[in-house]
């Protein structure tokens, strides 16, 4: 048993924005953030449970279960962990020629559908031995959640980052200086002209500016309204507007009520070097030409369903940007918004695909609708769970996923004298939505994830096997051009 070395064990109310993720779970999509770590050799388990004590349990979080008061209020309570139960160890059957990642991505997935025991904080780690990869090799995987009322994906990512060591003879205390996320984020753009001051101002009066927005949404005075704003205000106005009128998402077999039973799958690394060169080569960026080929493999497994989709079909999927200034990125707590990115998955060209991608890329940097969006979540939090559904169900109304993209360190990483050989992460999808994206950069290499919901797609794996396909239809583009 470990014990916080605090005189007595302390209790801290639960913020409106983490309370919001807290009563998100359902039948359907559970709140939490899944993650998978696969290493080159097993752990040293006296060394692994050393970094665990110093520097995972460290924040308060991870050992407090969550109490609710006479008001329906939530509250962090801490007390003592028992990491016997919070981490399991397991082991996959032998495998057969092609090794046995489904039997993993099979584990992932019905983890990703079992509630974390709300009576204990709400985490777990699961070891599991004898992972025979596509290549052969024997690796020991980690699967790793954490309930999203905990922290963020990208907090997520700094804490489980500051675990990690440089080389394998690292001291398994607390760093001094914690391994974070690489800088160059390919969302960082489209936050630039946030402030704190701007941030702080949103907060002064969250209930009622959302309130405001909702009724502008159907106002037909708003071009008179406009026009007596000036270019902050009405910028943030106008993107309040677009996110709660946005229209409908288009019909696709992506969308429809989750039932709660998942399937997961998850690509082998694409050089992260060779996407560079791709998207200079082709006038895009990174994220571009990622983006990209996440349509183009979305659109391509459509039409082998054999279902008509049209040039102009769409699909929408809301991505989480951190609000964070630098620097804060291990502190727990929800702190990010979301952008409704359109994917224009009906567009066969890849060329022509890409250039529509930037295009919609461009329209959003410089706005706000991240803002609006985690506003929207203070507010959730404070009002009644009816009311909250509502919403709720209202913005899945709009989207078939949810789509995160986070640039990891391009350094090899070590834990407890073990290498981590490769990483992928899922965020939780919430109401109606049933489709999770997931794209991660690490030690050279990018990886795509996705998690389906069974009502919706058992066949995860269909996808998947078509993004490097549609990147390498952007290569050969690319040759070309240089000739």
């Amino acid at each position: 048993m470990l014990s916080e070395a605090v005189p007595a064990l302390r209790r801290e109310k639960m913020s409106t924005v983490d309370t919001a993720w807290l009563r998100m779970d359902s039948d359907g999509n559970l709140m939490m953030i899944v993650a998978v770590l696969m290493f080159d050799r097993p752990l040293d388990m006296q060394r692994f449970r050393r970094a665990m004590e110093t520097r995972f349990l460290k924040y308060s979080r991870f050992r407090s279960r969550v109490t609710r008061d006479m008001t329906g209020s939530a509250w962090w309570q801490q007390e003592e962990i028992d990491l016997d139960y919070h981490i399991v160890r397991s082991s996959l059957p032998d495998a057969g020629r092609d090794g046995n990642k489904k039997a993993l991505e099979r584990m992932v997935a019905e983890l990703s559908g079992t509630p974390l025991d709300f009576s204990r904080p709400l985490w777990q780690m699961h070891i599991v031995d004898n992972c025979v990869g596509e290549d052969g090799k024997t690796r020991q995987g980690v699967i790793i959640r954490i309930h999203h009322c905990i922290a963020d994906g990208m907090a997520l990512v700094g804490v489980l980052l500051s675990m990690f060591d440089r080389t394998p003879e690292g001291a398994d205390e607390e760093q001094e200086e914690p391994l974070l996320p690489e800088e160059d984020n390919p969302w960082l753009d489209l936050m630039r002209p946030v402030t704190k001051t701007t941030i702080t101002a949103i907060n002064l009066s969250t209930a009622l500016w959302t309130k405001t927005m909702w009724m502008m949404a159907d106002s037909n005075k708003l071009p008179g309204r406009m026009a007596d704003m000036g270019g902050m205000a009405g910028r943030l106005t106008l993107d309040a507007v677009k996110l709660m009128a946005m229209p409908d998402d288009s019909r696709t077999r992506l969308k429809g009520a989750p039932r709660g039973a998942k399937h997961v799958a998850w690509s082998e690394p694409l050089p992260l070097d060779e996407i560079k060169v791709v998207g200079k080569a082709l006038g895009g960026s990174v994220n571009d030409v990622l983006m990209a080929s996440v349509a183009g493999a979305i659109g391509a497994y459509l039409r082998d369903k054999g279902d008509t989709v049209p040039a102009d079909t769409e699909l929408r999927a809301m991505v989480p940007v951190n609000l964070r200034k630098a620097g804060k990125e291990q502190k727990l707590g929800n702190a990010f918004g979301l952008v409704p990115l359109v994917l224009p998955v009906g567009i066969e060209d890849p060329v022509a695909r890409l250039n529509e991608v930037r295009r919609r890329m461009d329209e959003l940097k410089g706005g706000y609708q991240a803002l609006v969006a985690m506003a929207v979540l203070g507010v959730l939090g404070a009002t009644p769970k009816q009311m909250q559904n509502e919403i709720q169900n209202y913005f899945a109304r709009k989207a078939t996923a949810v789509m995160s993209n986070v640039p990891g360190p391009q350094a090899p990483l070590y834990l407890a004298g073990s290498k981590l050989d490769q990483i992928m992460f899922w965020v939780p999808q919430s109401g109606d939505i049933g489709v999770g994206v997931s794209i991660l950069s690490y030690n050279g290499g990018v990886q795509f994830g996705l998690v389906t919901d069974d009502a919706i797609a058992s066949d995860p794996h269909e996808i998947i096997k078509r993004f490097a396909p549609e990147f390498e239809k952007l290569v050969l583009l690319a040759l070309m051009s240089d000739w």
